[in-house]
């Protein structure tokens, strides 16, 4: 049994449809029943549970050989990186005393410690906990989700598309669906020790071309609004985050920027572009809205 962790998101649902279409018995993590319920009637077991209930985990955890593992997201309007940080100690701690074959963590790009910088530390406590624990490990770190411009695509539709990135800054980006792939693969490999393994799109982007995707598949213009260093917080602020989350993602934000992406000598290349992701996107929201 290959039990996945946030199966009702992105990453997770693409994971799971990957894994069932080759055959695999997957057990679904989400906290939605209604998700659960569409999840068996697929053909993979489900559990309704929240991470945070380290004994109901542990119970969970126990019923497969090997585990896809990512930290939820804690809702912005709440201390982020605290929730977060107190999510990944009960995803370690619910470990303690399983005995899986392998477990395979979805991490980022610019892992590192820190206060008050986002996934970049939560990310990295919860690698450095698992590499402190005796199962085998690999660590998925992807680039930049091409998903995070999902929320942009109504703006878009009105001919604005916001960031705080600069119009010309390349960074790597990845689709839902090739981070999928590589976990999978990594899923059914054989155990490895311990590694790191790195997965990004096919080309590196910028908030510009960001743009001109929106404006081919939107056949409109799109203008780029790039937000001035000093209004990122307030912006976030007026976005419903909490002082400490417009604080965290304010702080990951400019450390992108002036770290610059990791660059690693080998990571695995997706197949999505994307301008085939932003296609896709927005032909999914029109469909959704017949």
């Amino acid at each position: 049994m290959l039990i996945v962790f946030g199966a009702s998101g992105h990453i997770g649902n693409a994971l799971c449809t990957r894994l069932l279409a080759q055959g695999k018995q997957v057990l679904a993590l989400t906290r939605d029943a209604q998700r659960a319920e569409q999840f068996v009637k697929r053909g993979a077991e489900a559990a309704i549970i929240d991470v945070q209930d380290t004994d109901g985990l542990r119970s969970v955890l126990r019923r497969g050989k090997r585990a896809f593992l990512l930290n939820p997201p804690a809702p912005v309007s709440s201390d982020t990186d605290k929730e977060e940080h107190r999510t990944a100690r009960a995803i370690l701690q619910a470990l303690q005393g399983v005995s899986l074959e392998k477990v395979v963590l979805q991490s980022t790009y610019g892992a590192q410690p820190g206060d008050y910088i986002g996934d970049l530390s939560v990310l990295f406590e919860l690698e450095q906990g698992l590499r402190r624990q005796s199962t085998p490990l690999s660590i998925l770190r992807a680039a930049y989700y091409m998903s995070n411009w999902d929320q942009m695509l109504t703006p878009a539709k009105q001919g604005k598309l916001l960031t705080m990135f600069p119009a010309d800054f390349r960074l790597p980006m990845v689709a839902p669906d090739d981070i999928a792939a590589a976990a999978a693969e990594l899923l059914t490999a054989p155990p490895e020790p311990y590694a790191i393994h790195y997965v990004e799109g096919p080309d590196m982007y910028t908030p510009s071309d960001v743009a001109k995707a929106f404006s081919a598949s939107l056949e409109r213009s799109v203008e780029l609004d790039v937000i001035p260093r000093e209004k990122w917080e307030q912006t976030f602020l007026n976005l419903g985050f909490s002082p400490e989350a417009a604080l965290s993602f304010r702080r990951m934000t400019a450390l992108t920027i002036d770290s610059g992406p990791e660059k690693p000598r080998s990571p695995r290349k997706g197949r999505t572009s994307l301008q085939v992701y932003v296609r896709d996107l927005i032909i999914r929201s029109e469909m959704k809205s017949k």
